[in-house]
């Protein structure tokens, strides 16, 4: 069995996570390092205020300008990383940082996973962080399951699970 473990809107968390203010606020995040600026992640109050991933930061000023666009916060990420490999690494000593906010985690003794699974969400939360985890019988169907999940989501039946789903998930990246 394996787990993915997914801290979703990566860059965004770990610029948020030590300044609360940010959280509430319209607020994108982009790479400094790009040759052409461009948001890559933004909150719920950035969207609903019509801003969108791949706007320039000009464009997403344009429609709303009290948005706080940040450039990526590079040692942050790192820590967050650092964490969220820590927290795995107390289910099982098979792991895989497979993306920036996400690890996959293979388990040899499979009881009781959604509960510990369930405590490291939790023990994320104490952290600042929001987290999500899949299970499932193999890594892709965890990462899709973490995805979809509110909180922990197992899968027991990856055939009907991955039929359920739109097309446009079974297209979804790694992405952080």
């Amino acid at each position: 069995m394996f787990a993915t473990i997914l801290l979703p809107n990566f860059y965004l968390q770990a610029i948020a996570r030590h300044q609360p203010k940010l959280r509430s606020q319209p607020l994108a995040v982009l790479d400094d390092t790009a040759t052409k600026a461009a948001i890559l992640q933004l909150n719920e109050a950035a969207e609903t205020e019509g801003v969108r991933v791949g706007m320039t930061p000009s464009q997403a000023l344009a429609r709303c300008l009290h948005l706080v666009v940040k450039a990526r916060a590079r040692d942050s990420e790192q820590q967050i990383s650092d964490i969220l490999l820590h927290h795995a690494f107390m289910l099982s000593p098979f792991i895989e940082a497979t993306a920036s906010g996400v690890c996959t985690v293979q388990f040899m003794q499979t009881t009781h996973l959604a509960e510990k699974l369930q405590r490291v969400v939790d023990l994320l939360s104490r952290c600042d962080l929001v987290a999500r985890a899949g299970i499932a019988d193999n890594p892709d169907a965890c990462f899709l399951a973490a995805h979809r999940a509110e909180r922990v989501t197992q899968v027991s039946k990856t055939k009907e699970f991955l039929a359920a789903l739109p097309i446009e998930t079974l297209l979804m990246e790694a992405r952080p």
